[in-house]
């Protein structure tokens, strides 16, 4: 299960960008994963959420947003957006395409609240 691996990175990166204070929480994070990355996004929010006690990120959401897979086909050169891993190109079905997107996997957005106790 490399999704364990992959929610203790989104811990450690995440507690990197906190400010010193010691009244700031992550209030949410947000990762872009692309289809093609091999992750399953239920086990990464379970793995994350098995992380984040007793630290500034407990209590936080972790939002995931799913990149399509989007080929560029170089014999029409037409691109396209596709659910399924066919590896041909819709319009010609030439197999011969270059993957533009969906092997991503990045941490787009790190939103923080402060905990003003007065």
């Amino acid at each position: 299960m490399h999704e364990l691996s992959v929610a203790e990175e989104i811990v450690n990166i995440s507690r990197q960008y906190l400010p010193k204070e010691n009244n700031v929480h992550v209030k949410s994070i947000t990762i872009k994963i692309g289809r093609l990355s091999n992750i399953l996004p239920d086990s990464l929010l379970f793995c994350y959420e098995s992380l984040i006690d007793n630290t500034p990120l407990n209590g936080s959401k972790l939002i995931i947003e799913e990149i399509p897979i989007r080929i560029n086909c170089m014999k029409c050169g037409k691109n396209s957006e596709t659910d399924h891993i066919s590896f041909l190109c819709p319009n010609c079905n030439s197999s011969e395409i270059k993957i533009e997107s969906g092997t991503e996997l990045l941490i787009s957005e790190i939103e923080l609240f402060e905990n003003n106790l007065e």
